[in-house]
């Protein structure tokens, strides 16, 4: 009986950054819709993106058990 593959491994700071990245995309595109200006509002998802990004790469990887 075969098994299925396992799925690709990849660095927890690819991850971070894809984390950061979409969110950031998010509160942007979220700052443009209420009506705040394109450069303040790309500051702003900037910040919070590289934020995030911290954030996850410091607090969220798991911790193998043995």
């Amino acid at each position: 009986m075969a098994h299925l593959p396992r799925p690709p491994s990849f660095d927890h700071g690819v991850i971070s950054f894809l984390w950061g990245l979409g969110l950031g995309f998010v509160i942007w595109l979220g700052l443009l819709g209420v009506g705040v200006s394109g450069a303040t509002s790309f500051i702003v998802a900037a910040v919070a993106g590289a934020a995030i990004f911290l954030y996850v790469r410091i607090y969220g990887e798991e911790e193998l058990k043995r």
